[in-house]
């Protein structure tokens, strides 16, 4: 499936939470949300894009930016995950990759001579109105957080 189009309304979904409660896109209208999809809770590179995001948080909330974690973990490794960093945003179970499908980020993927179907670590950034402002496919997990928050000043404030 192909990414979404810039200036389209995002792709609708509902998932469950690190919680297990219901989440919506929906829920978000009237915020910047920065959708970011990463291939696994708990590894290396997911931890570093994650915790960055969690030190940002006096700049985003000030922003009136939501943050929105997906990953094919079943929601209490998201739990886990959530407390052992102290993640202060919500992470979303895409178990079936069904929304992963739908923003055309669930594909092959190489590493370490290896092929394989996963998870491409992909950020969307939409728009109050919940549309599809800009999507970043190269994501540096050091430097993500930095990423996102000049693109958005730069662009939607």
């Amino acid at each position: 499936m192909a990414l979404p189009k810039i200036g389209n309304k995002a792709p609708a979904f509902t998932l469950h939470d690190q919680h297990g409660n219901k989440c919506s896109l929906k829920d978000y209208l009237g915020s910047i949300v920065v959708l970011y999809f990463y291939p696994k809770a708990m590894t290396p590179g997911c931890t570093v894009q994650a915790c960055a995001l969690r030190d940002s948080e006096k700049t985003l909330k000030k922003l009136g930016i939501k943050v929105l974690g997906v990953s094919i973990d079943a929601y209490p490794r998201l739990l886990k995950f959530a407390e052992r960093d102290k993640l202060n945003f919500t992470l979303l179970s895409d178990e079936d990759h069904a929304v992963a499908d739908k923003y055309g980020v669930w594909g092959l993927k190489k590493f370490m001579g290896r092929e394989f179907m996963g998870l491409k670590r992909t950020t969307f950034i939409i728009d109050k109105d919940g549309r599809t402002q800009h999507i970043m496919e190269k994501v540096n997990t050091k430097t993500h957080h930095d990423d996102v928050l000049a693109w958005i000043k730069e662009n939607l404030l």
